[in-house]
């Protein structure tokens, strides 16, 4: 995986205040990080090949991700998603949010929790652009907010922190997306 001094922040995108309307045309409370091998699939929009949307385009296109895009907003972050990169984004689909104890997603998503729900969506981000041939043969990886995840291989399944990857290498303009079936803690 390359390594990038730009600085890449996977936090919150959508306010508690705007979490129930739609904003530059999304649709909050969900989105989807994703961008190639998703064609006609439900949980990104693309083909295998690089997308020509950035990885935030590409995730709200695939209309799996509404409360990964609620709290983008919610942290300021999505501006630096749309940035240069290149991102790899470990992006929770809306069941993985669904799994957090009751409550939870709430209140992150509240102003004066904007630091944690940071800390928790930069958890996600791993500078650079790592595809799934690169990921298998890592055990760890240094995140945006500079904790490591630990990576494993499990009967042909990729695991990020005990999170299951379900979809992978969903190629955008400014990354990657993989998508997982849990939420991330540090």
């Amino acid at each position: 995986m390359s390594s990038s001094k730009s600085k890449w922040v996977f936090g919150a995108f959508v306010t508690a205040a705007l979490a129930m309307a739609p904003v530059a045309g999304w649709h909050l409370g969900g989105v989807v990080l994703a961008g190639s091998g998703y064609a006609g699939d439900s949980y990104a929009g693309g083909s295998k090949s690089a997308s020509s949307k950035d990885v935030v385009d590409t995730a709200v296109a695939a209309g799996r991700f509404e409360t990964l895009a609620a709290a983008l907003n919610a942290a300021g972050l999505v501006e630096t998603l749309k940035g240069a990169g290149p991102f790899t984004v470990f992006a929770p689909t809306d069941e993985a949010f669904a799994k957090l104890p009751a409550g939870t997603v709430e209140e992150l998503l509240k102003p004066e929790n904007k630091e944690k729900l940071t800390a928790v969506l930069t958890y996600h981000v791993v500078p650079g652009k790592a595809l799934a041939k690169d990921v298998t043969g890592m055990s760890s990886a240094k995140t945006v907010n500079g904790k490591e995840l630990s990576l494993k291989t499990d009967g042909g399944k990729v695991m990020v922190d005990g999170a299951t990857v379900v979809k992978a290498d969903v190629e955008a303009s400014n990354g990657v997306i993989h998508v997982i079936d849990t939420v991330l803690m540090p």
